[in-house]
């Protein structure tokens, strides 16, 4: 009787250590997951931080030519402050989904800006305009891959918390599903173009 209660004991003791070292892995993986994913969201964030201020240097050479459109000048710097007003929480798809527009915003503001400095052949032959050019398509890049970084870590991240058994560590410790970094409205139609070709 006494060796039989003892077996139960045992048995007891050793099915909590399973459960126990499960536990504490289950939840050490969550909280690794999270932080892999604030930490590529920071690396994202900076790429876009790195646009910006390439935004902003080349605006100072096109602001030092007095006869600039300045209406077209006012609408980019008014999209630039507006995307850096916006706080992103990656918990919260909303305010996500308002940085990503407000970074649209801004890049099709400064997209009307560049179409105008074509009428401007002075100004497109300084040499911060040049170094603007070339830096700026590795920025885009950069940021592109940062995006898909990003997506792929909030994937492994969600993986976690939504398997089982690992869904049962994530509700009771309150681990939600991140929101991932979606394509900006309307890229998904092939644009329209058209050759004049005489």
């Amino acid at each position: 009787m006494k060796g039989t209660r003892n077996i139960g004991i045992l048995a007891g003791i050793g099915l909590f250590l399973i459960l126990f070292v499960w536990g504490c892995n289950g939840y050490n993986g969550l909280i690794s997951g999270d932080q892999n994913v604030k930490k590529v969201w920071g690396n994202v964030e900076t790429n876009y931080q790195r646009r910006t201020d390439l935004y902003s240097s080349v605006i100072k050479t096109i602001e030092s030519s007095a006869n600039f459109e300045k209406s077209t000048l006012r609408e980019v710097l008014e999209a630039r402050s507006k995307a850096t007003a916006v706080n992103v929480d990656i918990n919260d798809p909303a305010s996500l989904e308002k940085y990503q527009q407000a970074q649209g915003n801004l890049q099709s503001a400064f997209g009307r800006l560049l179409a105008v400095v074509e009428n401007y052949p002075d100004l497109k032959t300084t040499k911060a305009f040049q170094d603007f050019q070339t830096q700026i398509e590795g920025t885009e890049n950069r940021i592109n891959v940062a995006r898909q970084d990003y997506n792929k870590a909030v994937e492994s991240y969600n993986l976690k918390v939504k398997r089982f058994p690992n869904n049962l560590l994530a509700g009771m410790f309150s681990f939600k599903e991140k929101a991932y970094y979606k394509a900006d409205p309307g890229s998904e139609k092939a644009p329209d173009v058209k050759f004049d070709i005489k």
